[in-house]
């Protein structure tokens, strides 16, 4: 069979295959979040019954705006800001807007890395001793975990900078090495380890005793939570983020896949391993905290930290301490973690220096280090330091409940709407995928559904952000929170207006004529 035209250039980096695209692209989805921010959700927001919404949500926006994502890296075969660029010079703002939004993300989500690194050395001795919250806070140096008026310190937390170096490292020498030799290779090797690792967690987990009971308090079903409007976009918020969706990570990998791609069938694939994981998560972690409330002689409901970072770097080691074995345990879920962390940090890194590369026409490895060096610094400044807890949570929320939840909303009306290419994108979907299941279903749920709910959860928060704040005082917000966000808008804009080093109005898509054609 004859290939498809394509006039992309024959340069561009390629996974070697669409095994290699898969694991990268599952790699990215498990993340921090699907272990310590799924079981809490679930477990307050309506238990079992939190599964009616969550599975809505997947089928509702998850797939949909994961297919929008592989649709429009696919076919216009570039890094975010080419896109949206080719789509029209009118929203190649968003594409940098999705570049700086997660230029942001990794500047923070390497000291997470770096934090369960440690922690996975100090489980061989449980370091921690009896008191894990207070070990915590000397670690990062905090005096206490929460705080109404924190503010910023500059002094570095020294236990803190060698693992940030190692994860620095790790993330810039994989996207240098390039997208098959790099990325590729490194979500083949973590991935298997992490989900090996994790099985065996978890199993583990399920022979402690007071097991059950956790099961229950995570899994029995709160019917009225579903009459709850805020369960509905818990569950809508969870499956947006953990997807790695809205954010250029799922555009720019689907960017490198041959033109003879099954989107389609790797988009379902991708979702649900992702969701399956978060379940299997939900079910170790859960296990886990009935056992220290079976320990304790309490419920699981009078447990505190059962989400964030409380529950990674204080519950989970305080119940390691409790129970037998718990060397080997901590060591398994802190490794576990740490490979989860790293297989989504580095498709953070991919987003900006792809957008490098291709708006300066740079190397790869130049690339890497032009923009990763300075995130790094910033890392270190704002993250690595004993205010780094607080900063970290301020910009956490406001990037990712504003800045991601904006940039999706726009993506959505202006690629439906606006711009009006869901027809064409829905046909190249289908035609590159062993089965046309993409019909006017889609459409509606990019033009109109999935914008909808953003638009509610968007609004609700800028509100809430603007009349209540988050959680500290309205400076120490200004600055970390509204500050960010308007550093990111400035870049965005900056970067937009700077000319394009290479021609990145020449591309041309496939004709979908001709490529019916070739499929057939």
């Amino acid at each position: 069979m004859s290939s498809i035209p394509t006039t992309s250039s024959p340069a561009r980096e390629q996974w070697s295959g669409q095994l290699g695209f898969l694991m990268a692209a599952i790699g990215s989805a498990i993340g921090l979040g699907n272990i310590w921010r799924f079981p809490g959700v679930a477990y307050t927001n309506g238990g079992g019954a939190f599964i009616v919404p969550y599975i809505v949500a997947l089928l509702a926006a998850g797939i949909p705006f994961l297919l929008l994502d592989y649709a429009l890296g696919h076919r216009y075969r570039g890094s975010a800001p080419a896109v949206f660029r080719r789509l029209s010079r009118r929203f190649e703002w968003l594409g940098w807007l999705q570049v700086f939004i997660c230029f942001v993300i990794m500047t923070y989500y390497a000291v997470i890395v770096a934090w369960s690194l440690r922690y996975t050395v100090f489980s061989f001795t449980t370091a921690w001793g009896n008191d894990a919250s207070a070990f915590f806070s000397s670690y990062i140096g905090v005096g206490e975990l929460s705080g109404s008026s924190p503010a910023y310190f500059a002094m570095p937390v020294s236990g803190v900078v060698i693992p940030l170096l190692i994860v620095w490292f790790f993330g810039l020498y994989t996207i240098a090495r390039g997208v098959s030799k790099g990325v590729e290779t490194a979500n083949k090797v973590f991935l298997p380890l992490l989900v090996l690792m994790f099985l065996i967690l978890v199993v583990r987990a399920l022979l402690l005793p007071g097991a059950t009971d956790g099961l229950n308090a995570l899994f029995t079903p709160q019917w009225g939570a579903l009459l709850d409007h805020r369960v509905w976009m818990a569950a809508f918020g969870q499956i947006f983020f953990s997807l790695s969706i809205g954010f250029g990570i799922m555009l720019t990998y689907a960017s490198y896949l041959r033109s003879r791609s099954n989107l389609v069938g790797t988009g379902l694939v991708a979702a649900f391993a992702n969701s399956s994981f978060e379940v299997l998560a939900g079910v170790g972690v859960f296990a886990t905290l009935g056992f220290m409330a079976w320990a304790r002689g309490v419920a699981v409901s009078d447990l505190s930290g059962i989400s964030g970072p409380s529950l990674s770097f204080v519950t989970f080691p305080t119940v390691i301490s409790e129970m037998p074995g718990g060397a080997l345990f901590g060591v398994l879920f802190f490794g576990s973690f740490s490979m989860a962390g790293l297989t989504s940090f580095i498709s953070i890194i991919q987003v900006v220096a792809a957008g490098f590369s291709e708006k300066f026409g740079w190397s790869t490895p130049r690339a890497t280090l032009v923009c990763g060096l300075p995130s790094a610094a910033l890392s270190f400044v704002l993250f690595g330091t004993s205010s780094g807890l607080y900063d970290l949570n301020v910009v956490d929320a406001y990037i990712n409940y504003i800045g991601v939840v904006g940039a999706a909303i726009v993506a959505c009306v202006g690629v439906g709407i606006v711009l009006n290419r869901l027809k064409v994108l829905q046909r190249h979907l289908n035609l590159v995928s062993e089965t046309r299941v993409v019909g006017i279903w889609w459409r509606v749920m990019i033009a109109l559904v999935v914008p909808a709910l953003l638009g509610v959860m968007f609004v609700q928060t800028v509100w809430s952000y603007a009349t209540a704040g988050y959680t500290y005082s309205r400076n120490f917000e200004a600055v970390f929170g509204w500050g960010m966000l308007l550093l990111v808008a400035v870049a965005t804009a900056v970067f937009t207006l700077l000319p394009w080093r290479t021609p990145v109005d020449s591309h041309e898509p496939v004709d979908l004529d001709v490529l019916e054609g070739v499929m057939r």
